[in-house]
């Protein structure tokens, strides 16, 4: 049943019907074409007197000139997409699985397929015309008067136009054999087009390279932005639990203390949720107008003191002037710090922190170290984008080093960034 099921597919599969149309469509986007050219070409090579019929050498002529006509079409801005789209929808197959055309330039392909669609057009709409015609005839025999009046019909071909009453029976019957033939041919003919279609309407090597680019941009975007709601948000997180678990002790034997926390809560909720809406606002593609700009070195005095309103004993030193340091690279660094900030908070609470940064004019150095607790080993996280790694990862591709290692008694995280002075 299976092998019977496939032999009928042809005549019973959208596909076929859809491509069939666009073959007629092709068969019909050529007569202009066809009708230019042959007026053109009498014109060209009319000599003596007019006549009313087509002279040889016009005829000859007629086909370079509708194929320069149509080549000259396929040239035009737009066409090659109008083409990508129309065959996208009737013809669908593999083409519907290749990534769209990053570009609007014709190319040498895309004409060619365009004079493809256009001939097999007209050979797919004459097969129609004659198939569809001799069907109607040979349907219509049982019905014809004797003689056989259609005696241009098929039937003819069987050497005279008296018909014998089991021809006229037989006639349906091959009406129906003639449309399934024609149903077939155009189900071929479809196929090869479909096939044919993502090789001359697809993305050039030099578009396909450009997407390749463009979707590792598009990666490398995610990874930052997955990076920075990690380090911003995970800094809130972890300043909102140490200050709130602070204010719960402190909230009958320190309630001004208490306060002030649950204030630089509220605080740190709102820089989180500024922080939120810039990352929503780049996977929106919204103009920089509509986001606040993220966070650089000129923010980190702001930055320690958040950390030292969660109670934690934080020393900081900034050298130099930070707002001579390239923009990229200053939000980076900000980052960073943020990152070895919440670390510090989250795996070693209420130690001591120091930070020092240095500004130089082609380069900056930052430490942050803190004291191990007692009885405890340090640990690292690692995974892309979280914790040591992440930093590091940062720090090389800005060109720079990170490094954070353990001493018997402290923690160190030391970034070391340079660049090329400005004048």
């Amino acid at each position: 049943m299976r092998p019977l099921t496939r032999a009928i597919r042809p005549l019973t599969h959208a596909h076929t019907y859809r491509r069939w149309a666009y073959l007629v469509i092709g068969g019909a986007l050529l007569m202009p074409f066809a009708m230019a050219a042959l007026v053109l070409a009498t014109l060209i090579t009319q000599r003596g007197p007019r006549t009313d019929e087509p002279t040889t050498a016009a005829l000859i002529l007629a086909p370079t000139l509708c194929l320069a006509l149509i080549t000259a079409t396929a040239l035009i801005p737009g066409v090659r997409n109008g083409q990508t789209h129309l065959a996208r929808a009737l013809l669908q197959g593999p083409l519907t699985h290749t990534p769209h055309t990053t570009t609007n330039r014709p190319t040498a392909r895309a004409t060619l397929w365009l004079c493809l669609h256009l001939l097999l057009g007209m050979v797919a709409s004459l097969a129609t015309m004659v198939a569809l015609t001799e069907a109607a005839l040979l349907a219509i025999a049982p019905l014809t008067p004797q003689p056989y009046a259609a005696s241009q019909g098929p039937l003819t071909l069987m050497g005279h136009d008296t018909l014998t009453p089991a021809q006229r029976l037989a006639g349906p019957f091959l009406a129906l054999l003639v449309v399934a033939a024609l149903l077939y041919a155009i189900a071929l003919l479809g196929h090869l087009l479909a096939r044919t279609a993502p090789h001359l309407l697809g993305p050039t090597p030099t578009e396909r390279l450009a997407a390749a680019h463009a979707h590792a941009h598009t990666l490398a975007e995610r990874g930052r932005l997955a990076r920075e709601l990690h380090d911003t948000l995970g800094h809130a997180l972890s300043v909102v639990t140490l200050q709130a678990a602070t204010a719960a002790r402190l909230l009958d034997t320190d309630p001004e203390f208490a306060r002030q926390a649950l204030t630089h809560i509220a605080d740190q909720a709102r820089t989180a949720t500024a922080d939120l809406d810039h990352a929503l606002g780049i996977l929106r593609e919204d103009t920089p107008n509509d986001r606040t700009p993220p966070p650089d070195l000129t923010h980190l005095t702001h930055l320690a003191q958040a950390t030292r309103h969660t109670g934690t004993d934080l020393t900081y030193h900034i050298t130099g002037d930070t707002r001579h340091v390239p923009a990229l690279l200053s939000r980076e660094t900000y980052r960073i710090s943020q990152e070895a900030l919440t670390n510090a908070l989250r795996h070693a609470p209420h130690q001591p922190l120091t930070l020092t940064l240095t500004v130089n004019p082609t380069d900056l150095t930052l430490h942050v170290t803190n004291p191990l607790p007692p009885h405890t080993r340090p640990r690292t996280r690692t995974g892309g984008g979280h914790g040591i790694t992440g930093m590091q990862e940062r720090a090389h591709l800005l060109g720079g080093t990170l490094t954070a290692r353990p001493t018997p008694t402290h923690w160190t995280l030391t970034l070391h960034l340079t660049w090329k002075e400005t004048r």
